[in-house]
Parts: C-alpha cells; structure tokens; sequence
C-alpha cells in the first residue's frame, strides 16, 4: 500500500523552495553568461531575423545588450539598449521576490494570469515601443 501524500503544511520549507530557487538560479546562470560573453562583440549570438531581413527593430532588439549592462550594474546603457526589457527584469525580479516569499510561508504561488485586456495592453506598448525606436525622433530608443 503506497503511503499517503503529505498535506501541504507539512511538506518541509527546502521542498517548497526547490522550484522557485531553481528557477531564480536557472535565470541568474543565463544573466551570468549574457554578463560574460559580451553580446558587443560580432560572432556570439545570432542576428535578429526581423532586422536581418527588414532592417526593423522589433521589441526585443538589444535585449541581449540591455541584459549584458544590466548584468554588469550599468542601467542607463541598460536602459539604451532596450528599455522594455529592463521593465521585464524589475517586473521579474518583483514577481520571484513574491514567489519565494510565498514558498517560505508555505503559502500557494502567486499566479500570473492576466486579464485578455492586459495582454492586449502589453501588447499595444510593445507595438508602439517597436514603432517609435524606428522612426527618427525615437532613435534613443535604438539599441
């Protein structure tokens, strides 16, 4: 006979911290590897395919930059590389701070399920992000 599950308050506080500190370690590792092989450098990642073939900046053009400076404590490069991501980092680093928080109370994860008009908003920021760093009084906004 199979011995019964654990109730949820008694699960031990190391179990329930597994999942969000390897997760916060599995994006530190990435973060730490963008901070080491300088993104700069021609040869190390790929080129953007949409600026490859248009010329377009999309919304995560310079991301890989913008990771690299922030890596390295430089938030105004950071910034000048793509500001939307450095917004992506800081949203991130709030929602894993509540994560392990919650882990260590032994309260449920916070869930991230936006309402449909949210995504629609994220989306409609992203596209005028796209559109303004490619127009001409927007350049500050190019990596």
């Amino acid at each position: 006979m199979p011995a019964p599950a654990a109730a949820p308050e008694q699960v031990s506080r190391a179990r329930r911290l597994a999942l969000p500190a390897f997760t916060l370690a599995s994006v530190a590792g990435a973060f730490a590897y963008v901070g080491a092989v300088d993104p700069n450098e021609p040869g190390h990642y790929p080129v953007c395919p949409l600026f490859r073939l248009t010329g377009v900046l999309c919304p995560g053009c310079g991301g890989l930059r913008s990771a690299h400076a922030f890596a390295h404590g430089d938030l105004v490069t950071a910034l000048g590389a793509n500001a939307m991501a450095v917004v992506g980092y800081f949203g991130f680093a709030v929602f894993m701070a509540l994560w392990l928080v919650r882990a260590y109370r032994g309260a449920p994860a916070p869930r991230f399920a936006p309402q449909p008009r949210y995504w629609w908003a994220i989306g409609a920021a992203a596209l005028v992000f796209s559109v303004i760093r490619n127009l001409p009084f927007g350049s500050a906004l190019a990596p």
